[in-house]
């Protein structure tokens, strides 16, 4: 027997245009592959997630900077939203000691503009594609003070991670005052039961350049058994380095 409620309800018709879901799939086919296109010889990287309202003078983007600079010591391409703040820090940071620097800019209404610091970036028009290209190519996520943004990368990565979708990729959370109330939530959230103790052990709390620099090599380099090596353009598919 019908439920009397539900074989009255008339539901609402939204948006069903076969045509225009096709267009935005090869849309965001396109904006992938321009993306793999230029990102291809970036190498490993370590990508820093942070706030673009911070100023060069600011206490956030000098320790970004500096924690840039020991980390492309170590061979990594650092690679960054490629705005302002403290994704400038970070590629300006790279480009301090002659590292690898890169960037995935967001198209926005209000323009974001490439920082000055970047060897090489790329445009992109949808959130989800930037953030897929800002997690595919990095073998350490670095979380720095920021807004809404850093932490929707930050729990994308650690979802993936968590879920096991993506290797087990170190995550550096930096600067202990600033992100208290996060870790109390995700303290709060092992207490609900909504995550396991042991999600804890996927991040690390830091104020440490030297301890964040140990654990990439540890938890990084020498996990993923990662060598020093040259990539090879490929002449067919109109290729060239650009480092």
């Amino acid at each position: 027997m019908a439920n009397g409620t539900t074989t009255e309800i008339r539901f609402l018709e939204g948006p069903q245009s076969r045509w225009e879901e096709f267009k935005f799939v090869i849309k965001a086919a396109w904006e992938f592959i321009k993306g793999f296109r230029a990102l291809h010889f970036t190498g490993p990287c370590v990508t820093i997630f942070g706030s673009a309202r911070f100023k060069e003078d600011h206490e956030y983007y000098v320790l970004t900077q500096k924690l840039s600079g020991e980390i492309a010591k170590l061979g990594f391409t650092i690679m960054t939203g490629g705005g302002p703040g403290i994704m400038e820090a970070a590629n300006r940071g790279a480009k301090d000691v002659g590292g690898r620097s890169v960037g995935c800019n967001i198209v926005l209404p209000h323009e974001q503009y490439p920082n000055p610091y970047l060897d090489k970036w790329v445009n992109i028009k949808y959130f989800f594609v930037r953030k897929t290209l800002l997690i595919k190519y990095s073998y350490t996520f670095v979380v720095m003070p920021g807004g809404f943004g850093t932490l929707d990368e930050f729990f994308e990565a650690l979802t993936l991670i968590q879920t096991k979708m993506i290797n087990a990729f170190p995550i550096i959370i930096f600067c202990k005052d600033f992100h208290k109330e996060l870790m109390d939530y995700i303290e709060k959230l092992i207490v609900a039961g909504t995550i396991s103790p042991v999600d804890l052990d996927l991040v690390l709390l830091t104020d440490s350049v030297e301890e964040a620099v140990e654990h990439i090599k540890t938890n990084s380099i020498k996990q993923f058994g990662l060598k020093y090596t040259e990539a090879k353009p490929s002449r067919w598919l109109f290729e060239k380095r650009y480092f």
